[in-house]
């Protein structure tokens, strides 16, 4: 029969149907109210969720329940009034409260079924317009960032002369730039010869009646150091991120000095911008001696060496250090808050990358007996209103948070003590996520409610199901059956179009609903063109059975040319646009896809089966016409 399918065939399109709902379905379940509690140093054991039962059921905190995940403590509950209400009583307990490396975060966790999750089966991400949670719009601070790179040079400039042994009285940096100054004539040539070789990038003006070079930075390397700072926030940003357990943020540069950050879900909001706008670092430097005197001398006098900077400890004590750094921040692979065992107090394990151990080993086997100070950087940006009007001051601690002598030789691996709890819990989640190049302002600020959301999706929903309704009703009053094949066949193509962006994790926004919507009003167009070539084929006196097999063959070939041109826009929308534009055009794509394979394969497998197998086909009904 030229009309049937092998059984094969069959099989298969009821498979991918089956495995299309199974993979759709968790979306028809939403998402629980939910508090999640994990230690950053070990996993939570059985006997932590059980005490966490106890003290639940002690104080009539109402949940749903509470599962064990990855080393993690779920808790769902039933409203997001339950979720506010309980964890306020849950940071309290005796349980976390003792024990800071605990972290106890408002989630939302999909309501999926156990036995749908044990297949991976997962719903989409839902975006900031969808999902609700937070916009932040930051911008770099570029002049931190030039300044950095002076300081950076400012430091290898004094490593590289004294490694190559010229004589020099000092490099200072002021608004002006770097200034190298040399004891004599001779010297000063002999630096510059040196410093030109090493650092080609560089303007050097020489003053050769003060004995000064005078460095400049050049408009290419500005632009450069404009560029990476951007680019490596943009990183940094996005580990963090990752560290605060968001999923599928979003996080695009906006011009040449500002950074869009969305966090679909997030509902501690101040944590999350407490986070990002952080940039706190470390550095490691050895003492300018060990004499408390001759620090605090220093400090009332003003009288600091050339080699030396002077901070303050905590407790506002002076401290002189070193001005050649050993390691920084952005030299951490992996940091984790602990527990000191000797000392019983909050720390933070460190972890360093290969250049920094090496360095850091070189320089602790050079000065063991010797004091090296832990200095903590934090740069922060606060807004005040003053006589009505806001303004912006930038602020920038550098504190001393250890001192410690150099008994042994260390690399890769040691602590930090000198912390308090939270501080050391932050500084370790910052560390693992990496230092800001530049500091960073959040100048823009937009809540998305979940209700907000939730009025989105509904509208989203009610839109497609509308256009589908009059799509079906139009197909199945003039193509009779053919209409109703094509009804099911649209439908396949809308469960197959969920059920892929399901899998692939993306992230379905407003516009990608849209996208849904509009595939299902371009799937149709297929049958459309099946239907009346096949009107045609009967018009031409083909019997019924020749005119469905020419209807399906010959059309197929424009429908071919037709969604590839759509394809190749979609593409282009995809490869040029960004954000929301790149979400329409994800699901503007893989609709085209599915449509393509339930408009031909589908609604021909249905006609097969009704029609296929009569022998004597005499009649057939399509298009308001009974055709013999």
């Amino acid at each position: 029969m030229i009309n049937q399918y092998p059984l094969w065939k069959y099989l298969l399109l009821v498979v991918v149907v089956i495995v299309g709902v199974l993979y759709a379905a968790p979306n028809l379940y939403g998402e629980d109210p939910s508090v999640l509690i994990s230690n950053r140093i070990t996993a939570i054991d059985e006997a932590t969720v059980a005490n966490l039962e106890s003290q639940l059921k002690s104080q009539a905190i109402p949940y749903n329940s509470v599962e064990t995940s990855e080393g993690r403590i779920l808790i769902r509950f039933a409203s997001a009034d339950e979720q506010l209400l309980a964890i306020d009583k849950i940071k309290t307990m005796d349980l976390f409260a003792g024990n800071r490396n605990y972290t106890v975060a408002l989630n939302l966790t999909p309501a999926t079924p156990a036995w749908l999750r044990s297949i991976r089966a997962t719903p989409m991400y839902l975006g900031l317009d969808l999902r609700g949670g937070v916009h932040f719009l930051m911008e770099v601070d570029m002049d931190a960032a030039i300044k950095h790179l002076e300081d950076v040079i400012e430091s290898d400039m004094r490593t590289y002369l004294r490694d190559k042994k010229v004589r020099y009285l000092g490099i200072t940096r002021d608004n002006n730039g770097i200034q190298a100054k040399f004891r004599d004539l001779e010297s000063m040539q002999q630096g510059l010869e040196v410093l030109k070789r090493e650092f080609r990038d560089l303007e050097f003006i020489a003053d050769e009646t003060t004995f000064v070079i005078n460095v400049r930075l050049t408009e290419v390397v500005i632009r450069n150091e404009k560029r990476s700072a951007i680019q490596q926030n943009v990183t940094t940003l996005r580990n963090r991120i990752n560290e605060l357990g968001v999923t599928e943020p979003v996080i695009q540069q906006q011009g040449d000095s500002r950074i869009v950050v969305q966090l679909p879900g997030v509902q501690d909001t101040a944590r999350a911008k407490e986070i990002l706008g952080a940039t706190a670092t470390l550095e490691f430097r050895l003492t300018e001696g060990s004499n408390d005197d001759a620090w605090r001398e220093a400090e009332q006098t003003g009288r600091v060496p050339l080699n030396a900077r002077l901070y303050h400890s905590r407790e506002g004590r002076p401290v002189l250090l070193k001005r050649d750094v050993i390691v920084t921040g952005d030299q951490i692979n992996n940091a984790s808050s602990t527990i000191d065992p000797q000392s019983g107090t909050p720390a933070v394990s460190v972890t360093l990358d290969g250049k920094g151990a090496k360095k850091m080993a070189d320089i602790t086997r050079e000065n063991i007996n010797k004091p090296m100070a832990v200095v903590f950087i934090e740069n922060k940006v606060e807004t005040k209103v003053v006589d009505g009007a806001e303004v912006k001051t930038r602020s920038r601690t550098e504190e001393v948070i250890n001192v410690a002598t150099i008994r042994d030789a260390f690399g890769k691996q040691f602590q930090i003590t000198g912390l308090g709890s939270a501080e050391a819990r932050d500084l370790a989640l910052l560390l693992r996520a990496g230092a800001l190049s530049a500091p960073v302002e959040i100048i823009e600020e937009r809540t998305v409610g979940p209700t907000l959301g939730a009025e989105n999706i509904q509208r989203g929903f009610h839109s497609t199901w509308l256009g589908f309704a009059l799509i079906a009703v139009f197909m199945i009053v003039y193509y009779m059956m053919f209409g109703v094949t094509a009804v099911i066949a649209l439908g396949v193509n809308v469960i197959l179009l969920v059920a892929l962006l399901s899998a692939l994790q993306a992230t379905l926004t407003l516009p990608g609903m849209a996208a849904i919507a509009l595939t299902v009003g371009m799937a149709i167009d297929a049958n459309v063109l099946i239907n009346e070539r096949i009107r045609e084929e009967l018009r031409n006196g083909n019997s019924p059975q020749a005119s469905i097999h020419a209807g399906y063959e010959r059309a197929f070939g424009t429908i071919i040319d037709s969604n590839i041109t759509t394809l190749v826009a979609g593409v282009a929308l995809f490869l040029l646009g960004s954000g929301p534009v790149r979400g329409f055009a994800v699901v503007l794509c893989l609709g085209i896809i599915t449509s393509m394979f339930s408009g031909v394969m589908v609604s021909r497998a249905l006609v097969n089966l009704i029609y296929g197998s009569r022998r004597k086909l005499e009649t057939l009904a399509i298009g308001n016409t009974v055709w013999k």
